[in-house]
């Protein structure tokens, strides 16, 4: 609910309104707050895939490199953010729009960097780059291509990306991949510190109000990250000989990992950058709605566009992912009523001097892996949840449940079994095996191809009696 003594109801809802300091400057860290843990996460699964993350030998460098790509996700956060909430031209919507590191990208990169170690860098950054221009170019005709992505497309797509993590979170939560084929793995004590923050996020999250359940899953993590230290899994001596082996100040670092050109990596950003814009101009869509009780406008809808793939591009250069508009964040103005985009300019300037100071990454690096298994649980199944969502807008008739069904099965059973493809040239295997983008090229297709009617008869010799009859109506909830 909006604090009548932040301003008046007018006020709130004006985005170019300052609230006063000392109410401004909370508001933009309760922004920080929302999606830190969501923001660093890709970072942390990235490293791990690629083998100089958890577990590895890198460990006994504190790091390094996983610090550096944390590093880049707090600082190149804070500045695509600017460039949403102040714009340059016609970047930004100049709306308080929230930018992080994509969950969206992560089933692209996994196949790019696994086991491949920082050599595996350059080709990765490449494709962020590339693909972040191509997100850029998107925003000039982003409302002609909407028909293209539909919510059969992108919550099947959400829904893809959410499966694809969920197997990442399990294995955190178990001790982690490198430890799979030791005695440890799977452990009680494992398990019981990625239970302790599922439990504390959920009790937030159901019997707290404001704040509390807004941060529920970093006041988890930080509760079992205590949880940890009592039981030995992280010491006092280990938090502080990373915090000596990091810097006061560090400055981003152009190509750190250099340049390379990947077919795989390109097309793959490419590709996502579609679905990533369309979230994009959704989250648009409910802020205004939900903070200004208004449509968004054309040009705000481009300018976040243009947001989206400038500032992915800008992070690539300097080893950053690609950034997209977060959607916990809409929800956040939704709750406090609060439309200032000045009100996120704080929270992004948070975000850059976190990023300039690789203590607080350090600090992030000494959270045990199984601490952070359980928020990775709890925010992958929620991103599979968000994709269900997405999927009641759906009318489920037979055409539309056809074309759900054969993309669903050729995406997840290529996710389950990527050896099924391992004859294909390095390119379009690495692509394929990612499951998510054949899922979502045959979805696309087939809602472009198919005719609009299907008979019942057509498809209940392969339903094996199962038949659905959803309408794919929501129930509309003002207080949401």
């Amino acid at each position: 609910m909006a604090d009548a003594s932040i301003g008046t109801p007018e006020q709130l809802r004006d985005p170019n309104y300052t609230p006063a300091l000392h109410r401004a400057v909370p508001l933009g860290i309760q922004h920080v707050l929302a999606m830190f843990v969501s923001n660093v996460t890709p970072a942390i699964i990235v490293a791990g895939a690629a083998g100089f993350g958890f577990g590895s030998d890198a460990g006994a460098q504190g790091f390094p490199d996983m610090t550096y790509l944390i590093q880049m996700s707090m600082l190149f956060a804070g500045i695509a953010t600017l460039f949403q909430t102040i714009g340059f031209g016609p970047v930004g919507a100049k709306l308080p729009i929230v930018q992080g590191t994509s969950f969206a990208f992560i089933p692209i990169m996994i196949p790019l960097v696994a086991g491949k170690g920082v050599e595996a860098m350059p080709a990765l950054f490449g494709g962020v780059i590339v693909g972040g221009l191509f997100h850029t170019f998107i925003a000039t005709f982003i409302g002609k291509i909407r028909f293209a992505l539909p919510p059969l497309v992108t919550g099947l797509v959400v829904t893809m990306i959410g499966l694809a993590l969920v197997k990442v979170g399990i294995q955190y939560a178990a001790g982690g991949v490198p430890a799979i084929d030791k005695p440890e793995y799977g452990s009680l004590l494992n398990w019981s510190a990625a239970l302790v923050v599922v439990f504390v996020t959920l009790a937030l999250k159901f019997y707290a109000k404001g704040m509390l359940a807004v941060s529920a899953v970093v006041i988890g993590i930080i509760v079992g990250y205590f949880y940890a230290m009592l039981m030995g899994m992280v010491t006092v001596e280990g938090i502080t000989t990373s915090w000596g082996r990091a810097a006061p100040v560090a400055f981003p670092v152009p190509f750190k990992y250099g340049f390379d050109f990947s077919i795989a990596a390109i097309v793959g950003f490419c590709l996502m950058a579609f679905v990533s814009a369309v979230e994009t101009v959704g989250d648009v869509s409910g802020i205004t709605k939900g903070g200004a009780g208004r449509e968004a406008t054309e040009k705000e809808i481009t300018g976040a566009t243009y947001a989206d793939g400038v500032g992915s591009a800008v992070a690539g250069i300097f080893g950053g992912f690609p950034n997209t508009s977060f959607s916990q964040n809409v929800g956040l103005i939704a709750m406090t009523g609060v439309m200032s985009r000045h009100v996120v300019t704080i929270g992004a300037i948070f975000l850059i001097i976190c990023g300039l100071i690789p203590k607080v990454g350090a600090v992030i690096r000494t959270i045990p892996i199984e601490v952070l298994g359980g928020g990775v649980i709890v925010m992958f199944g929620m991103v599979v949840a968000a994709g269900i969502s997405m999927l009641s807008d759906v009318k489920w008739n037979r055409r539309n449940m056809v074309i759900f069904a054969i993309a669903l099965s050729v995406g997840l059973g290529l996710q389950l079994d990527p050896k099924a493809v391992q004859y294909l040239p390095d390119t379009l295997r690495i692509l394929m095996t990612s499951g998510l983008l054949p899922a979502a090229l045959i979805a696309i297709v087939l809602n472009l191809v198919l005719p609009e009617e299907l008979s019942d008869e057509a498809t209940e010799e392969v339903s094996g009696g199962w038949a659905g009859h959803g309408k794919g109506e929501l129930v509309k909830d003002d207080h949401v």
